[in-house]
């Protein structure tokens, strides 16, 4: 029975690259791997060949052998792997000394088994670590993307796009409906001016521009924020000033 993972909502079988550098053992690990529904994408008896393999192959997990009796450890391979590629890494190996612990933990391996192991120990920790790996990055898209709606204004305001919040300092300040249509649109495209008949239109679904009554809206803002955030781009429209340096 095939062991899957699900990547980008679909059901997939996971891929799995042995780096071992003893063969007969590998050939153990590969077998003990498809019988638990595992499938083997390669073998690499080295760094190198892990770190290509690792381009060639895009396993979903990587079972690593710290002393690979070459120049080369199993942790520099992971080091290189985790940086370029970030793919889960399980140490396989038979030293349990503190030094070896303490730099393997630089590369962030998601478990560490010490030979001898039993199977259903492997299977545990791979099972785990793709469970924790796919956890840990569904979380840092989602932040990524929600940090993509939020715009640092000068003055130490924000505004959310996503939910149509404006912040001072972290203080959510309390807008009105007009308002809050008139950031919705004047950050659609940060940087950019956005002609005074735009904004008007947006705000109060008419086409007639009415000068009187959007200068009294900016007039109540500017009053409220205590500043202003946003300049008259030489009769041309407004555009929100974008902070330079986020701190």
């Amino acid at each position: 029975m095939k062991n899957n993972i699900n990547v980008g909502n679909r059901d997939t079988s996971l891929n799995v690259l042995i780096v071992e550098d003893e063969i007969i053992l590998a050939l153990a690990i590969e077998l003990s791997l498809q019988k638990m529904g595992f499938d083997v994408c390669a073998i690499a008896t080295s760094a190198p060949k892990a770190i290509a393999y690792t381009k060639e192959k895009k396993p979903n997990i990587i079972l690593m052998d710290i002393n690979l009796n070459k120049k080369e450890t199993g942790i520099d391979a992971a080091n290189v792997i985790w940086e370029k590629y970030k793919i889960p890494i399980i140490f396989l190996t038979s030293f349990s000394d503190d030094q070896t612990l303490k730099e393997a933990m630089v590369c962030q391996p998601y478990a560490y088994l010490i030979k001898p192991y039993r199977d259903e120990e492997l299977k545990a920790s791979i099972n785990t670590a793709m469970h924790k790996h796919e956890y840990i990055f569904n979380i840092h898209e989602g932040e990524e993307k929600n940090n993509q709606n939020i715009l640092y204004l000068e003055e130490g305001f924000t505004f959310d796009r996503s939910r149509s919040f404006l912040y001072k300092n972290d203080n959510k300040i309390e807008l009105t409906t007009n308002e809050n249509k008139f950031f919705d649109i004047i950050t659609k495209n940060p940087g950019d001016i956005t002609p005074f008949e735009t904004l008007y239109a947006y705000i109060w679904r008419e086409d007639a521009y009415n000068k009187g009554k959007f200068r009294t809206l900016l007039y109540r803002l500017r009053l409220k924020l205590g500043i202003d955030i946003f300049e008259n781009m030489y009769e041309r429209g407004y555009k929100i000033k974008i902070r330079k340096k986020c701190v």
